[in-house]
């Protein structure tokens, strides 16, 4: 995404979505509130993102399988084997996507949807990188291209936040208040479906025909459905699966697993059917849990809240992608590495440095990496993401600078410039 293609602000990924200051938005909307933006409004259009030509390029010659495509015609979903069959000599595998049992769906008024394009698109893959950076939360892609006239799925909320960003065609939506708030991933709409039907027979919140270029942001909780106009209509759904307090609560639960007091087992010969001994047990276990998160210094306070902080940061390491990194041309720039390559940090890689004794650690999701003490500074100033001439890396001659950078790069943790 050059500076051409980013949004405003220190977000520039998600500015590119919504119509007002990313701090705003934080504060006012975020899990709040939808947000319309129209394409006036906004840096730029979406056609750098995806494109109907996209489209038939990916069911056409991508050799897709399910679950990356399905379809489905008013609001119920397709068996994948009208969609899909076998891809022939040379690729023996029975769900292939099917072009022309596609045409037949689709020409039926049946909508194509493909799934995780921020792992095949290459516009998107990086996009999204860019916007989980922003927004601190994992996001998936998805693309619904639906015939003209054809309504989508019925009246329904979504246990995730989404950006709908309108790629070509209109396409109506109506927008209506929840009937169950923030819920989580496993609180479907169809737990209350009779609700949600209800609902969707009132005014709606928005009700409003989105063109090439606008955006809509929904929390997750808030009903929608939507219909193509005229010709057929084309949008991305950006799904961000956005951690809550329920999850740190969890994620505190499993610290307090250190506790030797809560790890006990309750007594011998319990019955759970006694109220009174249950309360009981449960006011004791709650005073307990008190008592080992707020700890009684502030050292361990500090190493508690520390010990939650990393859980769920890796939680969003593993829920998340870093920048993919070439491999041939990452073996050809470490063959010819010198004090003059530029590198940079892997983008969307998070790490930290750690001394220990006269030893710099380097920990990531990918490995940890132990090196000399002295490579301490260059790799607390690598980790910036700032691109750096290897014979400026600071804190190391250039020859030792040489030997870090190609440990970093056979490693996967930098990448090397043209």
């Amino acid at each position: 995404m050059n500076d051409t293609e980013r949004g405003p602000g220190d977000r520039p990924a998600l500015s590119r979505c919504i119509r007002i200051p990313a701090d705003e938005f934080a504060r006012e909307y975020w899990g709040r509130r939808p947000l319309l933006s129209e394409a006036a409004t906004l840096a730029g259009a979406f056609d750098d993102l995806f494109s109907t030509e996209a489209v038939d390029e990916l069911v056409t010659e991508r050799g897709l399988r399910t679950p990356f495509i399905r379809m489905a015609h008013e609001g119920t979903v397709l068996k994948p084997a009208s969609y899909t069959a076998p891809g022939g000599f040379g690729a023996e595998v029975g769900d292939q996507v099917s072009s022309d049992k596609v045409l037949a769906e689709f020409a039926g008024g049946a909508t194509i949807v493909l799934q995780g394009l921020h792992r095949l698109w290459p516009p998107l893959i990086d996009f999204t990188r860019r916007l989980i950076d922003d927004i601190g939360h994992p996001a998936q892609v998805n693309a619904y291209v639906t015939p003209a006239s054809s309504r989508g799925f019925d009246p329904h909320y979504d246990v995730h936040d989404v950006f709908v960003l309108q790629i070509s065609g209109e396409k109506h939506w109506r927008i209506h208040a929840p009937v169950h708030v923030d819920p989580l991933r496993d609180q479907p709409w169809s737990d209350h479906g009779a609700a949600v039907a209800e609902a969707a027979t009132h005014a709606p919140v928005i009700d409003a025909v989105l063109r090439p270029g606008d955006a809509l942001y929904l929390p997750r909780g808030w009903i929608h459905s939507a219909e193509a106009l005229g010709d057929t209509s084309v949008h991305l759904t950006i799904g961000m699966a956005a951690y809550t307090r329920a999850d740190v609560v969890q994620t505190l639960v499993a610290v307090a697993g250190d506790s030797p007091a809560l790890r006990a087992s309750l007594p011998l010969g319990i019955d759970l059917t006694d109220d009174a001994a249950v309360r009981a047990i449960v006011e004791q276990t709650a005073e307990q849990l008190i008592a080992v998160l707020t700890a009684a210094s502030a050292d361990e306070a500090a190493a508690s809240t520390d010990r939650v902080a990393r859980r769920l940061s890796a939680r969003l390491t593993d829920a998340t992608r870093p920048e993919p990194i070439a491999p041939l041309a990452t073996v050809d720039a470490i063959a010819r590495l010198d004090g003059t390559t530029r590198v940079r940090w892997r983008g969307s890689l998070g790490a930290r440095v750690e001394q220990s004794g006269d030893k710099a650690r380097l920990v990531s999701r990918l490995t940890t990496l132990t090196l000399p003490g002295e490579a301490t500074e260059a790799l607390r100033h690598l980790i910036t993401g700032v691109e750096t001439v290897v014979a400026e890396v600071p804190g190391l001659d250039e020859s030792d600078a040489v030997v870090v950078v190609r440990r970093l790069l056979r490693e996967g943790f930098l990448v090397a410039l043209e």
